[in-house]
């Protein structure tokens, strides 16, 4: 068991289900970036209603990795990051964290196998890390299911000296839902 989480508040747009889920995965994995904008006005929505997050955060992205990348043609967390930031005015560090490794894709494991899938996967890209200390972070994912990706990079992050890290997602999984995200 994974001790508590590295992230400070977490706050989410929408529940991942119906109609949500739907269009999440024509965003993610039909090569429909132009969602993005539309997406990061709900996000951006749920940061004003809901966020105590410091003016000078600096949002970034949750990296994938080069194979996903390649495949894909583009990160989905940087779509989001990069329209969040017209939205919201916050800069964006786009290459702050780095994927170390290629560890399985967490949407196609088990919720248990998730939570140990990514230990050590992520760390702070070493151009980056003297920037970073003291700064309040908003990292942004697609989607939250058991938390463990936004935990890693969170620890990643607080390992250089951010003074607040916290996360901002489209969706969240519901606790109860047995779901392939």
């Amino acid at each position: 068991m994974l001790s508590p989480t590295a992230v400070g508040h977490c706050m989410a747009a929408v529940d991942y289900r119906y109609p949500w889920d739907t269009l999440i995965a024509r965003f993610k994995f039909r090569s429909q970036p132009g969602w993005a904008p539309e997406m990061a006005g709900w996000m951006a929505d749920c940061l004003r209603r809901e966020g105590d997050v410091a003016a000078d955060a600096l949002l970034i992205p949750i990296p994938v990795s080069p194979r996903r990348l390649e495949e894909r043609g583009y990160n989905q967390a940087w779509e989001l990051c990069r329209a969040l930031r017209r939205r919201t005015g916050l800069q964006a560090l786009p290459d702050a964290l780095i994927r170390v490794g290629d560890a399985p894709d967490q949407h196609r494991l088990p919720p248990a196998q998730r939570l140990t899938n990514l230990l050590g996967v992520f760390a702070v890209n070493p151009l980056r890390a003297k920037c970073l200390a003291g700064k309040n972070v908003l990292l942004v994912d697609d989607v939250r299911t058991t938390g463990a990706t936004l935990d890693q990079a969170a620890r990643a992050l607080r390992q250089v000296g951010c003074a607040t890290v916290d996360a901002l997602v489209l969706a969240r999984a519901l606790a109860d839902a047995d779901q392939e995200v």
